[in-house]
């Protein structure tokens, strides 16, 4: 693509990996007030580097645009919490993290996290630059500071005298448009024995998954193992540690420490995941050129099960508004020709309508109350706790449709 370069090592890039359109903001809920004005749309195309083999869309969008007010709140996932409850478990027993220990949290969001590590005593800071998610954290009494990090706010953190023995970034790593000035912050911040641990989904997995409704504009980069090692090493660090986990269909969690401590120390499950992803073709170029096919076919194939449903005079809704849906809503284009509406359990977004489709948000209830033909799960990553939170749908005989990785009905 002329003119545009990778946004870690400046490498022109050229190979497509997918074109999803142009696409609305996809945590930019409408009010009912909106829904005769304008939406303004984005390019949604992502390329990787053939370089560093780092996936990133190419158009992107001002953070201050996208993350100052914020839709997403973490607490309102019943297994998100128990991700987090667990991790706090294994990280305080790993680290041997006390009241002398300082945790740190870059993109906080509510608190949910570091709720946990301050139950057990141990103090905690968030940096969350969305203002209304921050506020929701401080008044639950979690110190928060609304900031973006990078560079210049770990410095002013240092100089104050807090470094971090543990230093999370869940799901942010992929939110971050200067990856070089983000990754030296995490190095100021650290105490010289400290660990980083860095939570993000997982190339690979997205890949083999089809998970191309987690590519929006609010994820700048989607990482593999070898790019995500490439970054952290350029600035002196290394990944000695890795975990794979189920969250968000397939992520990883890293574990980072400074080079000059943690060099030569490095598990068995770095070295094998990294021969796993050049098993798979991720140093070469097909296996990035065939994922652009794959993902025609999948909408094909949605809009064929959605079409004949509606053909034969059957009732389908949606079950969520997430960032994730409203692109595979937009990409597939699906309007309330399709959903008459969907539901959330964030009362925030409830009364609010879709991105781009316009869909109506309204309280899960309203499913009881209507008693839909189908239901179309749009965070398919939680369909489980979905359908057991919503198993009543099945005293009518209604069924649930899950789009990815492969269109269902259950």
């Amino acid at each position: 693509m002329s003119g545009v370069k990778c946004r870690f090592c400046d490498t022109p890039l050229s190979l497509s990996f997918v074109d999803l359109g142009a696409a609305p903001l996809s945590n930019s809920y409408l009010r009912a007030e909106d829904l005769d004005k304008m939406e303004p749309f984005y390019a949604l195309h992502a390329f990787v580097c053939q370089v560093c083999r780092l996936v990133q869309v190419v158009h992107t969008v001002s953070p201050q645009e996208l993350f100052r007010e914020y839709a997403y709140f973490s607490s309102y996932s019943e297994s998100w919490l128990r991700h987090a409850g667990n991790y706090a478990d294994q990280m305080t027993h790993r680290l041997g993290l006390d009241e002398q220990s300082l945790v740190v949290e870059v993109a906080s969001n509510d608190g949910y996290l570091l709720k946990y590590f301050k139950e057990k005593g141990i103090p905690v800071l968030g940096l969350e630059p969305a203002h209304n998610v921050a506020h929701v954290a401080q008044m639950a009494g979690i110190q928060t500071i609304e900031e973006f990090f990078g560079l210049k706010t770990a410095t002013e953190l240092s100089n104050d005298g807090k470094k971090a023995d543990l230093l999370i970034g869940n799901n942010v790593l992929a939110h971050v448009p200067d990856l070089n000035d983000f990754v030296q912050g995490l190095k100021i911040l650290l105490r010289s024995w400290g660990t980083i641990t860095m939570e993000f989904p997982h190339l690979l997995r997205l890949m083999l998954g089809n998970q191309f409704d987690t590519i929006y504009h609010e994820h700048f980069s989607y990482f593999s193992f070898m790019s995500v090692e490439k970054i952290f090493a350029s600035h002196g660090l290394t990944v000695f540690d890795v975990e794979e986990i189920p969250t968000h269909g397939g992520s990883l969690r890293v574990y980072v420490g400074h080079t000059e401590e943690r060099k030569g120390h490095s598990s068995e499950r770095v070295s094998a995941l990294r021969e796993r992803e050049l098993e798979a073709g991720l140093a070469g170029d097909a296996a990035y050129s065939d994922f652009g096919l794959q993902v025609q076919r999948t909408k094909r194939k949605l809009l064929d099960v959605l079409i004949d449903i509606k053909d034969r005079n059957k009732s389908i809704v949606g079950y969520g508004a997430p960032a994730k849906g409203n692109i595979l809503l937009n990409y597939c284009g699906i309007r309330t020709d399709f959903l008459a509406y969907t539901v959330d359990r964030n009362p925030y977004k409830q009364g609010l309508f879709t991105a781009g489709t316009r869909i109506p948000i309204c309280r899960p209830e309203k499913i009881l109350e209507t008693k839909p033909d189908y239901v179309l799960i749009l965070p398919w990553n939680l369909k489980d706790e979905i359908m057991d939170q919503m198993r009543h749908v099945r005293d009518w005989d209604g069924k649930f449709i899950v789009p990815i990785p492969e269109v269902e009905i259950l």
